[in-house]
């Protein structure tokens, strides 16, 4: 009994030994999974791991050993725990080629190696070899599998001696290494979602940059200071070495106008590069020949390596000016049309561009666009603004003062600064000479010669200037070399050194008095239609000038008469007054304002109790349009008098009898416009001479402010009227341009079917000649091989040749080939019909064929393509007579209204379509139809053309017959089809189109013409 119980108590003794260390494998298996989820770190998990399994299995190395993807099972030990007296085997590269044909299928499949002892398991000697490296006498490998891919290997390595491994150990070391691929596959979890995050994060920045670009673009700021701040934080953003911005000529070269680039690197902006037809530009081929190339498409174009990418030699060698390796570039587009080029340049090295960057280019170039256009928009207007500032202060120079020298003197200066032109001047014309003269007044720059008191004498100015300058023409000359002027005229300019000028007249009551010259004296100039139109207004102005410099001396005559008659200091006051009340007058254009200032002015200078204002009529009838009077009297504007103006033009002995009034006339020009009254209404007064020849001087300039505000009113009249004038004519030139290509058209196919008509009708009338002969021959056949005397040879060749058979043929073919004439002659009669060019008046016809032969004309339209089924014609034509109409202008507005409805359809049809292909879903049939009737209805022929398109909203409808108006996208319709087909049917026919729709029912237009045209 004692040998069995000493076995009992060993296997209890060995049990409990089994237990305690599974025991121990699961605290240590538990504490590895507990070290796995506290860190994320993997080099952390890994050495915890292999310290703790090292420890539990009292094993000499431990380590994890990872795979280099990239290369054929190469890899390095990452992490492990090795005990004293034994060699690291971490960061050694290993690569065992008995690996991949032993034992990777065996691995990638999950399965264990468990070695006792190297020497003793059969393993091939270049193994042997390289676990000997690692002092390796047995072993323990598991795989460490992610995903069904080979990541690495969890090794147990005994040095020391041969180790025969335990079924607990293995499956314990599988444990541990599935917990170290959970571990493993987290870890890479974690290092995409950081990639992410990473990536987002820089998304965002880019964005915020790009956003703060915008903005700063969309600032009032100069376009300088875009220019600089947005390549700064682009090159940024990109960090690249270079970002430039370059401006396009108008020869495709071009120059950098901004840049931002690294430290070391040579600027672009401001160096000096080659000369082109421009100036000195940068010049390049391949976009001078192709006007834009890609950037006019509005693409992009990257670069990763200048000298890899297949460039042109000239190209290359311009990048290498550039020091650029690598570039990026986005176009500039000012609207449609190809302004310049954003560039980021990376000139150390070459460069992979991320679509995200080339992306981020392209938004800021667009913005950029976006700036100069607006820069542009606001430059013309400030221009122009500072135009009509420059002519309002003309004008209130010309009213302050009333020297025409400190006029002129004050225009020319202006004038020229304005314009930025080299000399402004003005030239007067002696009377007493034919067209000789003299430069009175000039602004020059000091690089031009003056031309002031030059005497000039141009005979040729005479012959071919003087009567269009007399008419108010302005002449603008861009070259003088470029003109074909008179020899003798071109020497007097270039005595003047001048190159370009603009000429404007200077007209004093008709007559040409002089010219306002304005010259460019270093270059060519192509002068701006509002600069010639700015010259043309200081001309105008200057031309009043002259007009009040007249009457003012007409005034300052009368000033002498008075002050030679009356005491010399009440002569002064008097003439200061009335300069007042004529400044006062000159102050304002609007006629009522001036009618209100001049009364209450003269009514305080005479002191009376009454001024007013009194305008006749056609008939000497008349009205008072404006008084002023003093508290406690009554406007006289409310009643209108009868005024006889016999004691008006009959001499006036009676100034020295006491009258309660007294007037003089106001004349506009020679006319006699009205009265200025002066009342003095509580007793009668004696009126002074001086006095009367004030108030007579008052009216002077109320004649002239009248005149002048007349002027003005006239000036705004003839504006308008020439703006209507000039959209008609615009409008007419059009309708003119398309009239004649529908007459070339249905010249064109007349001409066609003239040509095709005179073949066929040889064709067809000989068919029935051919006919007969053939009927004959055929006849001969029949009867010769009848007869029994036919040679064998004959009958061998009729056998040969199947005579059955082609006398059986030949008249079906004889019909086919009349019917095909008989069809070439209906399409001829078809295009005869629709062009009807000999057809241009009145003439009584059948609308059944105009409509007939149109149809047949858009025939090729309706019938079925890869794009869409074919259009049914459905017509219901009433039995109508002979309707008398222009027919080549109504065969044209059948084709326009066929034409629309065609193109209704297809867009329908194209609508329908793309609609179930986005549901994914098969499209039903969808029926395009076109109706067309004719009715007589109470004296009018009615004629509907009716779709079942998609119809024409409300909007659109209102506006289908205006001139120039269209929906459809450019290049595809001149918005004139419908104007004019209204025109014809309205102007032409007394008749009326209307139109009707329902969205998505279909239009109708129905045209009324009636019959007694």
């Amino acid at each position: 009994m004692e040998p069995n119980s000493n076995f009992t108590e060993n296997q209890l003794l060995l049990s409990s030994a089994q237990l305690q260390e599974q025991l121990d494998q699961q605290k240590a298996l538990a504490s590895v999974i507990v070290r796995i989820r506290e860190s994320l770190d993997l080099e952390t998990i890994f050495q915890t791991t292999v310290t703790q399994v090292r420890q539990l299995l009292n094993a000499d190395r431990v380590a994890v050993f990872q795979f280099d993807h990239e290369k054929d099972w190469e890899g390095e030990f990452v992490s492990e725990d090795v005990a004293l007296g034994w060699d690291s085997a971490l960061a050694i590269k290993v690569y065992d080629h008995c690996f991949g044909e032993q034992f990777a299928s065996s691995y990638q499949q999950g399965r264990v190696q468990a070695v006792a002892d190297i020497y003793k398991a059969g393993l091939s000697d270049c193994h042997v070899a390289f676990l000997r490296k690692f002092q390796v006498q047995a072993n323990l490998v598991v795989p460490l599998s992610r995903q069904k891919e080979l990541w690495g290997l969890l090794c147990i390595h005994q040095c020391s001696e041969a180790r025969d491994w335990k079924e607990s150990e293995i499956e314990f070391i599988r444990q541990i290494a599935d917990h170290l691929v959970v571990a493993i596959q987290q870890a890479q979890h974690l290092h995409e979602v950081q990639l992410q995050a990473a990536e987002l994060a820089q998304a965002a920045q880019r964005d915020q940059v790009i956003a703060r670009i915008v903005d700063e673009i969309r600032s009032p700021l100069d376009i300088e200071t875009i220019f600089k701040t947005t390549t700064q934080e682009i090159r940024q953003l990109l960090q690249a070495d270079r970002v430039a911005i370059f401006s396009f000529n108008a020869d495709w070269s071009g120059n950098f106008v901004a840049e931002s680039f690294a430290e070391s690197w040579t600027p672009l902006v401001g160096i000096e590069p080659a000369m082109s037809t421009t100036g000195y530009a940068y010049a390049d081929t391949y976009l001078q020949q192709t006007q834009g190339g890609r950037y006019a498409n509005n693409q992009t174009f990257t670069v990763n390596d200048i000298y890899q990418a297949g460039l042109t030699n000239c190209h290359v060698t311009l990048l290498e000016q550039f020091q650029a390796k690598a570039f990026a570039t986005a176009p500039i587009l000012q609207g449609d049309k190809l302004w310049g080029v954003i560039a980021a340049y990376q000139n150390s090295s070459p460069r992979q561009w991320q679509s995200y960057e080339v992306e981020s280019l392209s938004k800021i170039g667009t913005q950029i666009g976006v700036a100069v256009r607006h820069h542009k928009l606001l430059t013309y207007a400030q221009y122009q603004a500072e135009q009509q500032k420059t002519l309002t202060s003309v004008i209130s120079r010309i009213r302050e003062s009333l020297d025409l020298d400190t006029i002129f003197q004050t225009t020319v200066t202006e004038a020229r600064k304005m314009l930025q032109a080299d000399r402004v001047a003005v030239f007067r014309f002696d009377p007493q000479k034919d067209w000789e003269g003299e430069f009175i007044s000039e602004d020059v720059v000091a690089e031009c010669s003056s031309v002031i008191a030059e005497k000039v004498y141009d005979y040729c100015f005479g012959e071919n200037f003087a009567h269009l300058y007399a008419q108010g023409r302005v002449n603008a000359i861009a070259d003088i070399y470029q003109e074909n002027f008179p020899g003798c005229y071109i020497q007097i300019l270039e005595k003047f050194q001048v190159r370009a000028n603009l000429i404007a007249p200077l007209l004093k009551k008709g007559e040409l008095w002089g010219l306002l010259c304005i010259h460019q004296c270093n270059a060519p100039r192509q002068w701006q239609p509002s600069e010639i139109e700015f010259a043309s207004q200081i001309a105008e102005q200057l031309g009043v000038a002259l007009k009040q410099d007249s009457y003012l001396k007409q005034v300052q005559m009368q000033v002498v008469q008075l002050a030679e008659a009356t005491e010399r200091e009440k002569a002064m006051e008097r003439q200061e007054l009335l300069a007042a009340t004529i400044d006062k007058i000159r102050q304002s254009l609007d006629i009522k304002t001036i009618f209100r200032t001049t009364t209450h002015a003269v009514r305080e200078l005479l002191e009376v109790e009454r001024v007013a204002i009194y305008r006749f009529n056609s008939d000497w009838s008349g009205k008072f349009v404006a008084d002023s009077f003093k508290d406690g009297w009554k406007p006289v504007l409310q009643a209108q008098p009868m005024i006889i103006i016999e004691t008006f033009e009959d001499t006036d002995d009676d100034n020295e009898l006491p009258r309660n009034e007294t007037f003089v006339p106001i004349r506009e020009g020679e006319k006699l416009w009205g009265l200025l009254v002066a009342y003095q209404n509580s007793q009668p007064r004696y009126w002074k001479e001086e006095e009367i020849n004030l108030l007579a001087q008052v009216g002077v300039q109320l004649g002239i402010a009248i005149q002048q505000a007349e002027l003005l009113e006239q000036t705004k009249r003839q504006t308008l009227e020439l703006t209507q004038a000039l959209q008609e004519l615009k409008q007419t030139q059009t309708r003119l341009i398309q009239g004649e290509k529908m007459a070339g058209l249905g010249q064109l196919l007349a001409g066609v079917a003239h040509e095709i008509n005179n073949p066929v009708s040889f064709i067809f009338g000989n068919l029935i000649h051919l006919n007969e002969y053939t009927q004959e021959l055929l006849n001969v056949v029949k009867l010769y091989r009848q007869n029994s005397s036919v040679l064998p040879t004959v009958q061998q060749q009729i056998d040969k040749t199947d005579l059955d058979f082609l006398i059986e043929d030949l008249p079906k073919t004889l019909d086919s080939m009349k019917i095909g004439t008989e069809r070439i002659c209906e399409i001829v009669l078809s295009l005869r019909n629709f062009s009807r060019t000999d057809e241009a008046e009145l003439k009584p016809v059948d609308i059944h064929e105009g409509l007939d032969s149109t149809l047949l004309i858009l025939g090729h339209r309706l019938k079925n393509n890869n794009e869409r089924p074919a259009i049914q014609i459905v017509k219901e034509y009433a039995n109508l007579g002979l309707l008398e109409c222009y027919p080549a202008q109504l065969n044209q507005v059948f084709m326009n209204l066929l034409s629309n409805s065609i193109d209704a359809l297809e867009e329908k049809f194209k609508t329908i379509q793309q609609r179930y292909l986005n549901l994914s879903q098969r499209c039903p049939k969808i029926p395009l139809t076109i109706w067309i009737s004719t009715q007589a209805v109470n004296n009018q022929i009615v004629i509907r053309i009716t779709d079942n398109g998609l119809g024409i909203p409300e909007e659109v409808r209102s506006h289908i017959f205006d001139p120039f108006f269209t929906t459809k996208a450019p290049g595809k319709g001149t918005g004139l089809g419908l104007s004019i087909s209204h025109q014809i049917i309205v102007e032409k026919h007394h008749g009326q189109i209307k139109c009707s729709s329902k969205p998505g029912e279909g239009t109708e237009f129905l045209i009324e013409i009636p019959t007694d045209n």
